[in-house]
C-alpha cells in the first residue's frame, strides 16, 4: 500500500458534540484534546459556495429553515449555527471551507471532507468542492482526503481533481460496492463500525486501499478494531478517545 499520511484518530464533525458540529468552534474544541486530523461535510449554497453542514436543510443546526441549495452563501453566512447547541455558542456562523482549510493548514492539521450533496446535485458538488480543495491545500503537505456515499460526486470530484485521495462510505456492503471502489479509484474505503472486521480490513489492504471506520465512541471497540489493522478511527469522543 502507498504511504497513509493521516493520523489514526479523527475529529468527527470538529467535535460535533463537544461544540456546535461543523463549525470552526467544534475545530478548535477538536484541536485542544489534541486532534490534528478531522472530518467535516461539505455541501454547495445556490450560489456555488462549498461550506459546512451534515443535513439536507438548515433546520436542525441553524436558525434557518430549507434546503441550503436554495439559499445564497451570503444568506447562509448570517444564519445562527451554534445557538441550537448551548448559549455559549449562541452566534457561531456556518463556515467555508476556505476558513477551515486555513484553520488545518495554520494548526498543522489534516482533513476528511466528506462530500455531502444535497439531492439532485451529486456529481456538481463532487466536482466543485474537489477544485475548491485542490486550489486551497495547492502546495500543502498532505492534500485532504475526499469521501462520499455517494459514488457519482466521487466521480465529479475524480474528474476534476484527479490528484486528490477519495475514499468511498459504506453504511451497508451493498451488492457491487468492491467494483464501484475499483471504478472510482479509491485509497481508502469507510465503513460503519459495525461491517469492519479483521477479514475486511485484509481485504481492503489486499486490494490496496486503506480501511477506516466511523463513528466510534467506546474504547472496547476502538481497542478491537485498533487489533484488527485499522488504518483510521473517527469518533466524536474527543474528551474519552484518541491522542490523549
Amino acid at each position: 500500500m502507498k504511504p497513509w499520511p493521516y493520523p489514526l484518530w479523527l475529529a468527527h464533525r470538529g467535535a460535533g458534540k463537544l461544540a456546535p458540529e461543523n463549525t470552526l468552534a467544534a475545530f478548535r474544541v477538536g484541536a485542544g484534546f489534541g486532534f490534528r486530523a478531522f472530518e467535516c461535510d461539505v455541501k454547495l449554497s445556490r450560489d456555488g459556495e462549498a461550506f459546512l453542514l451534515h443535513d439536507d436543510t438548515l433546520d436542525r443546526t441553524t436558525d434557518g429553515r430549507g434546503s441550503p441549495a436554495e439559499v445564497d452563501w451570503a444568506d447562509l453566512a448570517r444564519l445562527d449555527a451554534g445557538g441550537w447547541h448551548s448559549p455559549p455558542f449562541a452566534a457561531e456562523p456556518l463556515p467555508r471551507l476556505a476558513q477551515i482549510a486555513g484553520f488545518c493548514q495554520a494548526n498543522g492539521c489534516v482533513l476528511n471532507i466528506e462530500i455531502k450533496p444535497c439531492p439532485g446535485v451529486e456529481r456538481v458538488t463532487g466536482e466543485v468542492v474537489a477544485r475548491e480543495a485542490e486550489r486551497l491545500w495547492a502546495g500543502a503537505a498532505v492534500a485532504p482526503l475526499l469521501s462520499s456515499f455517494k459514488p457519482d460526486a466521487l466521480e465529479g470530484a475524480r474528474d476534476a481533481a484527479p490528484a486528490l485521495p477519495r475514499a468511498l462510505l459504506l453504511d451497508e456492503l451493498w451488492a457491487g460496492w468492491p467494483e464501484a471502489a475499483d471504478a472510482l479509484g479509491v485509497a481508502a474505503v469507510i465503513t460503519n463500525w459495525r461491517l469492519m472486521d479483521r477479514a475486511l480490513v485484509q481485504q481492503l489492504h489486499a486490494k490496496g486501499w486503506r480501511a477506516l471506520v466511523y463513528t466510534v465512541n467506546d474504547a472496547p471497540i476502538a481497542e478491537r478494531l485498533i487489533a484488527d489493522g485499522i488504518d483510521g478511527i473517527i469518533t466524536d469522543r474527543v474528551d474519552l478517545l484518541g491522542p490523549r
